[in-house]
């Protein structure tokens, strides 16, 4: 009897005991993964502002106000501090450079704070704004002239004069002020002080009158 020439036929590999694994499906996220970055409020960019808060006149509003710009990173440029016509009310006026979104951030926040009646931002208001600078400048016979002319360019007006000095008082905007500056610089300044910026708006609206409603 002869042996059989036909090859035995391949058996079939076992079917997979699981579920079926969808081919859409996506792979386990690894453990290392990096989480997406988180976007930002607003867009970076440093603009001034002016913002006037109406305050009760007590000990520590103004180291509160303070310390909340200064907690947010906000770089205080001028302060300015006074009571109203009510003596129990102070008017404070913060001018700041900072992103457009936090500075109304830090602004809705001040509301939070004790002691705080109304705050807000006058910057695309139509507004009045002055300053006032004292200026001691360094002068000699033959500069003492000059100064005094350069003071009544920008109407300001010579307070003291002395042998070696002359003290000039200007007021206006922080551009023009800082205009006035820039040229009494080139006679040398003895002292330089500023009192920052203070603000009301044109027109009929009054802030302090929001707070007694």
């Amino acid at each position: 009897m002869s042996a059989d020439s036909t090859a035995p036929a391949p058996t079939a590999p076992p079917a997979p005991t699981g579920p079926p694994t969808p081919a859409h499906a996506t792979p386990p996220a690894t453990a290392h993964a990096t989480p997406p970055a988180r976007a930002l409020p607003g867009t970076g960019e440093q603009h001034r502002h002016v913002i006037v808060a109406i305050v009760n006149n007590r000990p520590g509003v103004l180291n509160r106000v303070a310390s909340l710009m200064r907690a947010r990173n906000f770089n205080i440029e001028s302060l300015a501090v006074s009571h109203t016509d009510a003596p129990d009310i102070s008017r404070m006026t913060l001018t700041l450079r900072g992103d457009d979104v936090l500075v109304e951030q830090a602004t809705k926040q001040l509301y939070r704070l004790i002691d705080v009646l109304k705050v807000q931002d006058l910057t695309s208001e139509p507004t009045v704004e002055h300053e006032l600078a004292l200026v001691k400048v360094r002068v000699n016979e033959g500069s003492r002239a000059e100064v005094i002319k350069v003071a009544e360019l920008y109407k300001a007006r010579v307070v003291d004069v002395s042998d070696s000095s002359v003290i000039v008082e200007a007021t206006g905007t922080e551009p023009e002020v800082d205009a006035l500056v820039a040229l009494l610089r080139g006679f040398g300044i003895k002292e330089l002080v500023r009192t920052g910026t203070v603000v009301m708006t044109r027109g009929p609206q009054a802030i302090e009158e929001a707070t007694k409603r």
